[in-house]
């Protein structure tokens, strides 16, 4: 999220001093690729780029068909194949070997389907979004339909399509990604034509709670910050919970223990890191977090015997943990990386956290088996309309 809020300050620079510019989207990866579908670079016309397409090596190529594109001022489709070694492009630069879709569409300040304008709505939300991108594998040169549709939980929010058939059947994947929470691909296919579809999902933004302001905390916000999350402080004591000592976009809260969740949205995508050195701060924060039964991963600072002593004492007042509840609490707290400083400490939580909400182990990666991206749900269904 943090790269797509600064190509949204890159384009609405560009745009307030009048410069053109052409956004890149990866649409489709067949293989492997550095970068997966979704991710972008920003083009102006005097060849700045903001964002990344892949590791660096389609970037210089990508730059002169972005600005062709924007000389054609219409959307264009490239292939780059890396499995193709005797192409001088890519080839054995990048030995990914994978396939990959990059779509070119020159950004109109005035059109209120702008990708980037739409996208700058998603940006510190609370809610799922889903984004209809169409594009023509068959016919590169023909029509390259672009962003096309936007969505809120169901419900559009900007967009058309001429053909009934088409948008119905598209309301229909749209719903099927807002259930399952990931993106979806998708082939079109009528008597005359295919239409391929990137249907992108875009989770809540997530949204870190740090519960505690003590000098430790300071490092993790600031780590968390580059991460593009939304950061909240709580703590009981003003001295430390203050402005001055965090990053500017932390929110400072500074309250008991049963008020302090009063000024949070909590979501699937809010996260909470106990971490205040005060043991009845602690527990009290998390007796209130135990009935938010969304709310993922609350991780505590501490040794196992701290933990426990928490769970006894919760059971002492008629709170039983459930184990559904346990699965959600990581105490002690962070990947095993042999941290100590307060820096590495926060390396290890946020990795952790990072593992969580993306359903993995946080494992060495020269250990998994198969591919490092999962293949799952990366190719087109076809579908007749």
């Amino acid at each position: 999220m943090r790269e797509l809020k600064t190509i949204i300050e890159a384009y609405k620079k560009a745009t307030a001093e009048g410069i053109k510019t052409v956004l890149a989207t990866v649409v489709h990866v067949d293989g492997s690729s550095y970068r997966r579908p979704s991710a972008r670079m920003l083009v102006d016309e005097h060849g700045i780029t903001t964002g990344a397409i892949s590791g660096g090596c389609l970037e210089g190529d990508a730059l002169r068909k972005a600005l062709h594109a924007l000389v054609q001022n219409r959307n264009v489709l490239i292939s780059y194949d890396t499995s193709d070694e005797a192409d001088a492009v890519v080839g054995a630069q990048l030995g990914c070997e994978g396939i990959i879709q990059v779509l070119f569409e020159p950004l109109d300040a005035n059109n209120s389907m702008n990708p980037l304008k739409l996208l700058e709505q998603i940006i510190g939300s609370q809610k799922p979004y889903v984004m209809v991108t169409l594009f023509n594998l068959k016919d590169r040169r023909g029509e390259q339909s672009g962003c096309t549709l936007m969505y809120k939980e169901g419900e559009k929010i900007t967009g058309s399509i001429d053909n009934q058939k088409l948008y119905d059947s598209i309301l229909n994947d749209t719903n099927i990604v807002f259930k399952e929470k990931r993106s979806l691909f998708r082939a079109y296919e009528d008597n005359q034509t295919t239409q391929n579809a990137f249907i992108e999902y875009f989770a809540p933004a997530v949204s870190l709670v740090i519960v505690g302001a003590g000098n430790d905390t300071q490092g993790l916000a600031l780590m968390a910050e580059t991460l593009g999350w939304n950061i909240y402080i709580v703590d009981g004591r003003p001295s430390h919970a203050s402005e001055s000592r965090f990053v500017s976009s932390c929110q400072i809260i500074v309250a008991k223990p049963e008020e302090a969740l009063q000024n949070i949205p909590i979501n699937e995508q809010t996260v909470f890191v106990l971490m205040t050195h005060n043991y009845h701060y602690d527990l009290s924060i998390l007796k209130c977090l135990l009935p938010y039964d969304q709310v993922p991963y609350i991780g505590i600072l501490g040794p196992k015997k701290k933990f426990q002593r928490m769970v006894d004492e919760l059971k002492e007042k008629g709170i039983e943990i459930a184990q559904e509840q346990l699965d959600r609490i990581y105490a002690p707290i962070g990947l095993e990386i042999g941290a100590e400083t307060p820096e590495e400490i926060a390396i290890s939580v946020l990795a952790e956290i990072n593992a969580v909400l993306n359903g993995t182990k946080g494992t060495f990666l020269r250990d998994k088996r198969g591919p490092i991206h999962t293949k799952e749900n990366t190719q087109f269904d076809t579908l007749k309309i």
